[in-house]
């Protein structure tokens, strides 16, 4: 069974995330399924009543995955805005898809490409939009 957490997504991330996935050439990427069905389950609140402790779009977050207890800090990210640094996290990535709308302290199990699960915990939100007061990032 996966757990899936309850998540909070802001109007503005929904309304940038669904105009993204219309886009794509195909729906068939790996991800853009588990992508939408997030969407589809999420609470969605106007920006000014995230809470500030959500991960949002261009939020950095320190996560655990589970099975290897290996920790990171990166930034969740829309595809136009990854780079080589390796510190951004692209929304597409399954990781990516599975951070968005997640309080601090939620746990979350996300299908990995090629099967299995991974077992995601968030630490701690270093940096949310929403909470610096940039609304439209």
């Amino acid at each position: 069974m996966i757990n899936r957490p309850e998540i909070t997504i802001s109007s503005l991330d929904a309304q940038r995330l669904f105009t993204l996935i219309e886009s794509l050439p195909t729906k068939k990427m790996v991800g853009i399924s588990e992508l939408e069905e997030e969407l589809a389950r999420a609470i969605i609140v106007d920006p000014k009543e995230i809470p500030t402790t959500i991960v949002t779009m261009n939020s950095t977050v320190k996560f655990t995955v589970e099975a290897s207890r290996e920790e990171f800090l990166m930034t969740l990210v829309y595809p136009k805005d990854l780079d080589l640094k390796g510190d951004k996290i692209s929304i597409l990535a399954p990781v990516g898809s599975a951070l968005l709308g997640l309080a601090q302290g939620d746990q979350i199990e996300w299908p990995k490409p090629g099967g299995g699960l991974i077992k995601i915990t968030i630490n701690e939100i270093f940096y949310q939009p929403e909470r610096a007061g940039e609304y439209h990032r």
